[in-house]
């Protein structure tokens, strides 16, 4: 009997392509499309978002012409509570959250699987750009760095656990992001030209505070920008305007150019200093999950880096206890940023991560 794999399609053409080669592959697949928000609902036009309903209809598309059936799945109360309230609240405290991560590590991985389970399906299958290897050794499945560097995705699944890994399947990731493209237009399918979306989804217009008003109906009152020493350098429009290593939009003169190096919601005040002052050499991660080994027994040398499109920069890693871990980087790190992710590589292997504190 033919292995079952649910394979989670947004409409883009990554995950079409990754839908054709499972189905070449001999598995009986299934479709699935998670709607995770009404667009109408926040106030978002239907371009350039992974839930509209062009997305649906190209997924469909893709769908009917490989022969597999397609559903769309309502995972939306999940998505606003465990991804949109997540996202808002990391501002409300002074982080700057990556929600692709949470939508991973609660949606796709999670909800998803368990839906797949309740189908009987073996896999979920993303088109995600990540290779998952069991290492014969230590017995442990490891997730590593796709084929194509420039397009590797592997940060932002580093809080996937050996089980999700095990019933997991990533086609792409020993192709090409132009290989990939190839195969779409040679199937014919309507999304092979498809623009990647290079935005959060439920934030396409890239404004974050105007989303957060009106998503929760606040208004977040000013306060004083301060310096290092707390003198009083001008007034800001509300901590959810500002993140870490910001520069524009300040609106404060200074005979140099000022950064926020520090944002402090309980007193209201967001901290300008100069470029030196957002250098730093370490910090604390919490929420850590390791995936390359069970846990970090003594300091390991890792490459790590603070957010997506950052270089890996040598590091080493202490575990702290279950659930943290402190990281001592070589050579200072600029803006170091509450609520981000560090991931740690040891080659092109993750071996875990965690969210900066």
């Amino acid at each position: 009997m033919n292995k079952k794999a649910i394979i989670a399609m947004s409409g883009g053409v990554d995950s079409g392509v990754a839908a054709y080669l499972t189905k070449k592959r001999g598995f009986e697949c299934i479709g699935a499309t998670m709607k995770l928000y009404h667009n109408e609902d926040i106030g978002l036009s239907r371009e350039r978002t992974c839930c509209s309903l062009e997305d649906v209809e190209d997924a469909k598309s893709v769908a009917y012409k490989i022969g597999i059936p397609h559903y769309v799945f309502n995972f939306s109360d999940l998505f606003r509570e465990k991804v949109m309230d997540r996202f808002v609240a990391a501002y409300e405290n002074g982080a700057t959250p990556n929600p692709c991560i949470d939508c991973n590590r609660f949606l796709k991985f999670d909800k998803l699987y368990r839906r797949a389970r309740e189908l009987d399906c073996d896999y979920v299958v993303t088109g995600h750009y990540a290779r998952i290897e069991k290492n014969g050794a230590s017995g442990r499945y490891l997730l590593k760095k796709a084929v194509d560097t420039a397009k590797d995705q592997s940060y932002v699944l580093y809080a996937m656990t050996q089980e999700q890994l095990s019933h997991t399947l990533f086609p792409l990731g020993e192709y090409r992001k132009a290989q990939v493209r190839e195969i779409a237009a040679q199937q014919a399918f309507q999304n092979a030209k498809k623009h990647d979306s290079q935005d959060i989804c439920f934030v396409p217009n890239g404004r974050y505070a105007e989303f957060i008003e009106g998503y929760t109906g606040k208004r977040y009152p000013p306060g004083d920008f301060v310096d290092e020493d707390g003198h009083v350098l001008g007034r800001h429009g509300g901590v959810i305007r500002y993140t870490v290593g910001q520069r524009r939009g300040l609106g404060v003169s200074a005979a140099a150019p000022l950064y926020v190096t520090k944002i402090d919601p309980a007193k209201n005040t967001v901290t300008l200093g100069g470029s030196d002052a957002l250098y730093s050499r370490s910090l604390i991660a919490a929420d850590l999950n390791l995936i390359a080994v069970e846990q970090i027994e003594r300091p390991m040398r890792v490459k790590a880096k603070i957010r997506y499109r950052q270089s890996e920069q040598w590091a080493t890693v202490t575990q702290i206890d279950t659930d943290t871990a402190g990281v001592l980087f070589d050579e200072p790190q600029r803006a170091i940023t509450k609520g981000q992710a560090v991931v740690f590589y040891d080659g092109d292997v993750v071996v875990g991560g965690g969210t900066i504190q």
